[in-house]
């Protein structure tokens, strides 16, 4: 038994996720009264439910999507929407069961309030992880002729549709790790993936080129994230592009480590969506006409319902890193191309095709442009002040290591200083690396104080109190008592072994121990802020702690007698 339990555990160690089923262990430990009533109440709240999240469900895909899960009766969720009467009467409408739907506001057009709502959110879970965020919510305002500005100062579609989620994300992620299989998904956008017709041949195209915007802090008047002029329609694709690129990014970051999966979809174009209610009304009633029977790329809001709901019900959609979409079902009328496909039009997301239709679609090279998914981040952080936990794969719980770790921990980084010191790397320009003021004041502070004031004072007086009590080192340690091929005489001849007693190794003005070692030792290559007057004071002082039990010494003579009768004692010592 004990022989398959070690072989198991050298099994899970090799594997790709080594310790990681180890990282929710915990220690049995005693509840308290409150304790049991929290768990009591959350058990109560959600039972064996998993717990959902999802913004933007008063209306139009994220309605639908809410209508599924909660058909199931496997799910508890929260709706996360801007209007709350007009979510409850939606809810009413729908016959949803309020039981294991909770309606929370949150106004994606303010940081301030999505931060209030995941505060509000952690209090009601109780405790529970979430299991899935959907992140939904969108605006298409593309007949504007200018910018409108969120509350935080940010044109208004990129800010509710990408940047408020990105905070959001960053403020629920650590509470969705202890979940059994948690998902982020994003609804990205066939406009905002260039490779397709819809995305690449329709202008304007989605492009943040070098973001440039979000480099200036995107702040009123700079309306878009390549900085240039503001065109509705843009910006909604930029914001779509931004989820996706997000999503693979963060699966870069976060998924190995924290086992949450990270994907986009594309639905299909919901093209009777309260989305483009802002378009003219002969726009509304004309273009589910085309979509339907001139590309084939529509779908109604119901199945698009579905589709969503498939990410994050369906156990196949568990891979992270992934873009998915549907391949629609079969068309008449399509001529032949459909004939060749049996019908069945692929990749146009069109409505029809069913449950096993899902397919993990390609992205552009846009989204797929790590070093712009980097600058992504970092100034998307920026912007929203957003504060993400540090990526760290969980560690051997060895108690060895933490040990060793710990006791090593201030050796090592003294050491890695000194070598930084030693062999600095260089800028682009080809200046030396300025080393930070805490590190350079560590660095000083490691040459004073270690190796200047102890190894000046404490360092010398041992050596020389090691001399006076020890002896002097014999001569064949040096020259070696089995070495014929080197005749001693020889050796003793070339290289004399320097003693106590010869005094013409001392300096005129002090015959003291400490003098000895000044003149014999080599020069020290550090920094040495004691002055003579200091270091005089300082040999005294250490010479009365060592010498005369801590007593005062004030004449010269006095210490002279004291070393000598040392000496006298050992030599008598030896003699006897």
């Amino acid at each position: 038994m004990v022989r398959l339990t070690i072989a198991l555990l050298a099994l899970a160690v090799t594997s790709a996720d080594a310790f990681k089923f180890m990282s929710n262990w915990k220690m049995p430990t005693v509840l308290t009264d409150e304790q049991k009533v929290k768990i009591a109440k959350m058990e109560e709240r959600f039972g064996d439910k998993k717990l959902v999240v999802i913004t933007g469900c008063s209306s139009g895909l994220g309605r639908e999507t809410v209508k599924n899960l909660l058909a199931t009766d496997k799910y508890h969720v929260v709706g996360a929407v801007r209007d709350v009467d007009k979510m409850e009467a939606v809810a009413e409408i729908d016959n949803f069961n309020m039981d294991n739907f909770h309606i929370m506001e949150c106004e994606l057009n303010s940081f301030d309030s999505v931060e209030k709502f995941c505060e509000e959110l952690k209090e009601y879970q109780l405790g529970k992880p979430i299991d899935r965020l959907l992140c939904n919510a969108g605006v298409y305002q593309p007949s504007l002729p200018y910018a409108k500005w969120s509350v935080d100062g940010h044109e208004q579609t990129m800010q509710i549709n990408f940047l408020s989620h990105f905070l959001m994300i960053s403020k629920l992620i650590e509470g969705m790790k202890s979940a059994p299989d948690p998902r982020v998904v994003m609804v990205g956008s066939v406009t905002g993936n260039d490779n397709t017709v819809g995305g690449g041949g329709v202008y304007p195209i989605a492009d943040l080129k070098n973001l440039d915007g979000f480099k200036a802090g995107f702040n009123n008047p700079v309306a878009m994230a390549d900085g240039y002029g503001f065109i509705g329609a843009k910006a909604y694709k930029d914001s779509k592009l931004c989820l996706m690129m997000m999503s693979n990014f963060l699966h870069a970051k976060y998924h190995r480590n924290t086992g949450i999966t990270f994907s986009s979809i594309y639905p299909g174009c919901i093209a009777e969506t309260p989305l483009f209610r802002e378009k003219r009304a002969w726009f509304r009633k004309y273009f589910p006409i085309f979509m339907k029977y001139i590309t084939g790329g529509y779908v109604g809001v119901e199945e698009a319902g579905q589709r969503l709901f498939q990410v994050a019900h369906d156990p196949r959609c568990s891979k992270s890193g992934v873009y998915w979409s549907w391949n629609g079902g079969p068309r008449e009328g399509r001529g032949a191309a459909a004939l060749e496909k049996g019908g069945q039009i692929s990749g146009g997301g069109g409505a029809g095709g069913g449950w096993d239709s899902i397919y993990e679609n390609d992205q552009s090279d846009k989204v797929n442009n790590l070093e712009l998914c980097v600058d992504l981040f970092k100034t998307a952080t920026d912007i929203t002040g957003a504060q993400w936990p540090e990526a760290k794969t969980f560690t051997s719980p060895c108690p060895t290591l933490k040990v060793i770790s710990a006791v090593s921990s201030n050796m090592i980084a003294r050491e890695e200083l000194k070598r930084m010191a030693e062999r600095p790397g260089f800028n682009e320009d080809g200046t030396p690396i300025k080393i930070g003021k805490r590190k350079r004041a560590a660095l000083i502070a490691d040459k004073v104080i270690v190796k200047g004031v102890l190894g000046n004072t404490v360092g010398r007086v041992g050596k020389v109190a090691g001399r006076l009590l020890l002896g002097k080192v014999p001569e064949t340690a040096t020259t070696g008592s089995f070495q014929e091929e080197k005749p001693l005489e020889e050796e003793v001849a070339t290289e004399p072994q320097p003693t106590i007693e010869e005094p013409a190794v001392a300096s005129n003005d002090s015959s003291s121990p400490v003098a000895e070692i000044e003149t014999t030792a080599p020069p020290a290559g550090f920094i040495d802020i004691v002055d003579e007057k200091d270091q005089s004071l300082l040999e005294g002082e250490i010479f009365d702690q060592v010498f005369a039990n801590g007593k005062k010494s004030d004449s010269t003579e006095e210490k002279e007698w004291k070393v000598e009768k040392s000496v006298e004692k050992k030599e008598l010592a030896t003699a006897a």
